[in-house]
């Protein structure tokens, strides 16, 4: 947010958003340590029911909470409302390596390595186990592509990052 905050410039606003009010607060403290307000706001809300007015933002970023949404695709909707004519959206989330041996070790790692470590460094091994299922659960490249079409988007398209453990979708609105 500090680096888009940045790159809108003065003319420019950054709304950081999230259903869970202490992230908000870790997000917002952040921003105070590194000396950055100007150009911010906060809005604690659910992403499938964005309090904003159709066509209110240029951009839509969500990084690392789309899988946690319930109904992604009731999600992927309210971006699309209140994205502007031509404005954008950006999804980096997990997703699924786009090879078996990657996809072998990677599986290894997130069941067993992870959640272990979570245990011994947080002693939280269920938060690192969800971690493990919930990407899982999220849906592949195409998928959430044909999601993101669904939901209106166009020209969308996906970049595989690490492999494939990562991936940055974006669509447009006409």
């Amino acid at each position: 947010a500090r680096i888009m905050s940045r790159r809108v410039g003065s003319g420019g606003h950054v709304v950081l958003a999230d259903i869970n009010d202490e992230m908000l607060r870790v997000g917002r403290d952040r921003c105070i340590d590194h000396g950055q307000l100007k150009g911010l706001s906060w809005c604690q809300c659910d992403a499938e029911i964005l309090p904003y007015p159709d066509q209110s933002f240029d951009r839509v970023t969500i990084g690392f909470g789309l899988r946690n949404v319930t109904k992604k695709d009731v999600a992927l909707h309210e971006m699309y409302r209140v994205l502007k004519p031509g404005g954008k959206a950006l999804i980096l989330e997990f997703s699924t390596p786009i090879s078996t041996p990657l996809a072998q070790i990677y599986n290894v790692y997130s069941f067993s390595v992870l959640p272990a470590m979570g245990q011994l460094v947080a002693q939280d091994k269920d938060s690192y186990q969800y971690l493990a299922e919930s990407i899982r659960k999220h849906p592949d490249q195409e998928t959430l592509a044909e999601m993101m079409r669904q939901a209106g988007f166009e020209t969308v398209s996906y970049q595989n990052l690490t492999g494939g453990i990562v991936a940055i979708h974006t669509g447009v609105k006409s």
